[in-house]
């Protein structure tokens, strides 16, 4: 950890090495039980980050899916939201790749900082270095939108008709997001509900590479508030955005449903 100089890069090196402790576990249980593989890659994960950052930002709070909510987070001025395992079910299951650790700092209101370590993908995307957008998508390809693999929202399916998009089948809420930043879909929607710590690390990662990132009604994603649960998101490439929150408004309209109905 000698390396480490700031918030940016404390985020990226903890997300990675969160990665690496992940895989090595993977690889020393193997899959035959999968939910005792699931339970230790979320307790492993979770302390050593804890821990981490409790030894490196000793005087900021920590907002993790996997800890008590501290209370003290709602007056703090810096806090650091983590998910240590993203896409638990993806990670005990041999061969998938769709699995996370996400690492994000809110400071006065704002993510400032963030990392998504994709360790069995080999790569940690983070506002070290914020990925590059790929070239605008010619105008004749078809949409793709990733949406969960286990659980996709039937609001999603019924914009994915009405827009003539692929659908893209993905685990975690992390490697969807970074999916849209590396070219692999176009779009990131999701109304079944999520929690912060979902979203905040490759939230903060998109917004550094100047992807668009909203609720779906396009008011604006909230971080470190009393409730963490978070109903909604959209994550696209900026061109598109007026395009799909007015598919949106449309959808919900037409099918007499709001987006969140049969989520």
């Amino acid at each position: 950890m000698s390396t480490i100089r700031n918030d940016h890069e404390v985020a990226r090196d903890l997300a990675f090495e969160a990665g690496q402790q992940l895989l090595r576990l993977r690889e020393r249980n193997g899959f035959d039980e999968p939910e005792v593989l699931r339970t230790l890659g979320d307790r492993v994960s979770h302390e050593f980050l804890f821990s981490a950052l409790g030894r490196l930002r000793p005087s900021d709070v920590v907002l993790s899916e996997e800890g008590a909510d501290d209370p003290r987070r709602l007056g703090a001025r810096r806090v650091w939201i983590i998910d240590p395992l993203d896409g638990t079910r993806e990670f005990a299951e041999a061969g998938r790749v769709d699995w996370a650790v996400h690492v994000a700092l809110w400071e006065n209101g704002e993510l400032v900082a963030g990392a998504v370590s994709l360790p069995a993908q080999g790569s940690t995307l983070s506002t070290v270095d914020p990925p590059w957008l790929p070239e605008e998508r010619p105008a004749e390809q078809r949409l793709r939108i990733t949406t969960s693999r286990t659980r996709p929202p039937e609001f999603v399916r019924r914009l994915a008709n009405r827009l003539g998009a692929e659908l893209v089948p993905m685990g975690s809420a992390g490697a969807k997001i970074c999916s849209v930043l590396l070219g692999i879909a176009d779009i990131y929607i999701h109304a079944g509900g999520q929690y912060e710590w979902d979203s905040a690390a490759p939230v903060a990662v998109a917004r550094a590479s100047g992807l668009h990132t909203s609720r779906i009604d396009g008011s604006a994603l909230a971080y470190n508030r009393p409730d963490p649960y978070l109903p909604d998101i959209l994550v696209c490439r900026p061109e598109l955005s007026s395009m799909l929150l007015a598919s949106i408004r449309n959808v919900a309209d037409l099918d007499n449903a709001g987006p969140h109905a049969g989520a």
